[in-house]
């Protein structure tokens, strides 16, 4: 799984980052799905090798305007490309009722069909060969984390298991690697003896707006990664006081420490943050106080960054 991000400030635009928007991608096939669309996500799509036509989903973790507001935009760019098989949104209660008026109101006539889903009630969900989870989080308006779990993992075949008990490579193997039982010279082997997971299934948790992390501690349970929004270094946020309802990188960096998590991205940058490091306050004092809280693999997101999160839980920047 590819992590793309399209966005990564909050509440703006920059001239370098624009408002929320990620993109997972698929490694079967060309599907990918969208978690937040913050209004100009179809302008940062044309700078990314993705189609409107291969987009399976779209999460949107709450309403707020740079989390949602290109959602719009982006339904009718994909129908006038000559989209036409249905696409699935989930999101907070109000999302359908918002698309649905602005789809009315603006005349605006899909070809293709919208499945709405509602985060509040969203049980575990399959697509393709993940299963999503919605958690509920703190911030002014009913916002959500998602988690993507893979379904199912390789397995591999016992080959020193095989050997030591004499069985040829032949069919045999290939039948047990295929998860069947096989009779074979007077007896039954039954696959699950001779097949392994190598690698535990993996787990990506990604936060909308939430001003406490460690309500994400069920979700990051074996977890290898966490996307989480880190708007103000702690003294701007005891600054800025209660009513903004954003997470410090302090409390994010510890709450990841805490859960044992080997990976965190942060994202969702107040726009005041510059990225000269010489410049006060930069984008670098986030990554500091991160830092400073946090012994994993650390990462701050910026537009466009490419990450990949492999088979083994390993997370490396791709471009």
């Amino acid at each position: 799984m590819d992590l793309l991000f399209l966005g990564t400030s909050s509440g703006t635009p920059t001239r370098t980052r624009n408002v929320s928007g990620l993109a997972l991608i698929d490694e079967i096939g060309s599907a990918w799905y969208l978690v937040d669309c913050g209004e100009g996500t179809q302008h940062q799509l044309l700078h990314a090798p993705l189609s409107l036509h291969d987009l399976h989903a779209v999460f949107i973790t709450h309403v707020h305007g740079d989390h949602c507001y290109g959602l719009p935009g982006l339904l009718a760019s994909a129908g006038m490309h000559g989209r036409n098989k249905p696409l699935r949104i989930i999101g907070p209660d109000g999302i359908e009722e918002w698309i649905r008026s602005t789809l009315r109101l603006t005349q605006l006539l899909l070809p293709y069909d919208l499945e709405f889903l509602a985060a509040e009630s969203l049980a575990q969900w399959e697509i393709n060969h993940w299963l999503v989870d919605a958690y509920p989080l703190s911030h002014r308006v009913p916002s959500f984390a998602y988690r993507f779990t893979e379904a199912s993992t390789e397995a591999r075949l016992d080959i020193g298991k095989l050997e030591v008990q004499g069985i040829p490579r032949g069919p045999v193997w290939g039948q047990l690697r295929n998860g069947m039982d096989v009779a074979y010279e007077g007896r039954t082997l039954e696959s699950s003896d001779y097949i392994y997971f190598p690698n535990t299934p993996r787990r990506i948790v990604i936060g909308g707006d939430n001003d406490r992390p460690e309500l994400l501690g069920e979700a990051c349970r074996q977890a290898q990664l966490l996307v989480h929004e880190a708007t103000y270094t702690k003294a701007m946020a005891d600054k800025a006081g209660s009513v903004v309802r954003h997470s410090a990188a302090a409390a994010v960096a510890s709450f990841a420490r805490s859960a044992g998590l080997p990976n965190l991205v942060l994202t969702h940058f107040s726009p005041r943050y510059q990225s000269d490091a010489s410049r006060s306050p930069s984008i670098e004092d986030i990554r500091a106080e991160a830092a400073a809280n946090y012994p994993g693999q650390l990462f701050l997101a910026e537009d466009f960054a490419r990450y990949r999160l492999h088979k083994t839980g390993q997370l490396d920047r791709i471009a």
